[in-house]
């Protein structure tokens, strides 16, 4: 049997991917979440327009869940830039689809010129070949008791912050009043209750 020579016009078909680097999620689409705009893209064959940018207010936000409702999209990944993704996250998962908030360390850029385009692009193909793992996201009780705590310590910094400001005014009024009030040594009387 006689080898063929392949020459240089003819077409080289590549070989077949292993099972395990073929299409996880065939119905998957991709999100660049920025502060003014997010770009989203789906599978070619899904719509005319593959690749869309959406702004970020509410009407945008719900018009970019209805597009992917009606693309059949039922996973998204997403980066998690800034906070950014929060509203988009949580329309999406009342909507019943599968959210992965990816970190962008995670994701590794195109060589070349960095487009949000091509970003939503390559976090949509890692996606679909399931090569992406989402970020945990605790439950809704957790992330409120989370928000509470983060601004009682907000305040608690604020209020350190004010003492020191009230203690530097009296100390340049000369009063001698900031050492009083504010030394280790006062004891304030206890309030009764």
């Amino acid at each position: 049997m006689a080898r063929r020579k392949k020459s240089r016009n003819q077409a080289v078909h590549a070989p077949k991917l292993p099972e395990s680097l073929q299409h996880v999620n065939l119905n998957a689409a991709g999100i660049e979440c920025g502060a003014t705009e997010h770009y989203v893209a789906i599978p070619d064959d899904r719509d005319a327009q593959s690749v869309r940018k959406f702004g970020t207010f509410t009407a945008d936000l719900m018009a970019l869940v209805n597009w992917l409702v009606q693309c059949g999209i039922d996973t998204v990944a997403m980066e998690s830039t800034g906070v950014y993704w929060i509203p988009l996250y949580e329309m999406l998962v009342e909507r019943g689809i599968n959210c992965f908030v990816v970190d962008p360390r995670r994701l590794k850029n195109i060589s070349g010129r960095k487009t949000d385009v091509l970003d939503c692009q390559w976090i949509q193909q890692l996606h679909t070949f399931g090569l992406l793992r989402g970020s945990f996201r605790p439950s809704d009780e957790i992330c409120v008791l989370r928000s509470y705590i983060r601004q009682r310590d907000v305040l608690v910094a604020y209020a350190g912050q004010h003492i020191q400001h009230m203690q530097k005014a009296l100390g340049e009024m000369g009063s001698g009043l900031d050492f009083l009030l504010f030394s280790e040594r006062t004891q304030f009387p206890r309030e009764r209750g």
